[in-house]
């Protein structure tokens, strides 16, 4: 005799439920091969499992849809930042600035490399610190510099760090759903161990094939080792 698997695909433990809950639905009164109980049960659940499952995957695309507008806000704040700090660092070295106001910055007055902004919380970090800089050299009698404008640079900051928090709910909020689909999974693969324990004791007494052939139509997916022999129906009309 094959042997059984659970279903591993929430697609698959779909199917299971509706293909038990259906034939179920089929048996006459007196003739259930799954408990009331067990088939109220299901029906339940698979109700709440497929509500689960739709509103997962409709967070997990809005949050792939927002990735990809804060991918480019990232790149925006990391340009502006980049080359603000590009210009403030040529004008130190023609002269204009001078080289310790590079400490308003909290930047080496003797470096004049952009720092690495390859990370999220670089770009936090160095876009405080060139717009505080900035706008405390300016208080101490320094001119701004106007391209790019550190306003310029300080709405493309602001709206990174704004979409970041939002980037940070759509992901907290993915996970949440998440998590609650995988609790649901293990319920969901206990209701339908139970209802294949059941189909299977029903049809126990009954030829191999038959049996399998029943146990089929309650939706229970059998797999043969390799070199089994495949049963057809002259395994039936065998002699015990």
């Amino acid at each position: 005799m094959p042997y059984r698997r659970l279903p591993n695909t929430d697609q698959a433990r779909l199917r299971a439920l509706r293909t038990a809950i259906q034939q179920a639905d089929k048996q006459n009164f007196g003739e259930q091969v799954i408990a009331y109980k067990t088939l109220h049960e299901a029906k339940t659940y698979l109700s709440i499992f497929e509500k689960q499952l739709i509103q997962y995957q409709q967070t997990l695309e809005s949050q792939v849809s927002a990735n990809k507008r804060y991918q480019q806000i990232v790149h925006n704040a990391r340009l502006y930042i980049s080359h603000f700090i590009q210009v403030f660092n040529l004008s130190v070295i023609r002269g204009d600035i001078k080289k310790d106001h590079k400490l308003f910055y909290q930047l080496d007055p003797n470096v004049h490399t952009v720092p690495d902004l390859s990370t999220e919380a670089s770009l936090l970090h160095w876009g405080k610190c060139i717009i505080d800089g900035e706008n405390e050299r300016i208080r101490n009698g320094g001119l701004p510099i106007y391209n790019p404008a550190i306003a310029k640079v300080k709405v493309h900051y602001e709206v990174f760090k704004e979409y970041k928090s939002t980037q940070k709910q759509y992901q907290n909020t993915t996970n949440r759903n998440w998590e609650e689909l995988v609790s649901l999974r293990e319920q969901g693969d206990l209701i339908i161990l139970d209802i294949w324990n059941q189909v299977e004791s029903n049809y126990k007494d009954e030829r191999p094939y038959t049996r399998l052939m029943k146990c089929n139509s309650f939706g229970l997916i059998y797999y043969y080792r390799k070199g089994e022999k495949i049963l057809t129906k002259a395994d039936d009309l065998e002699t015990p």
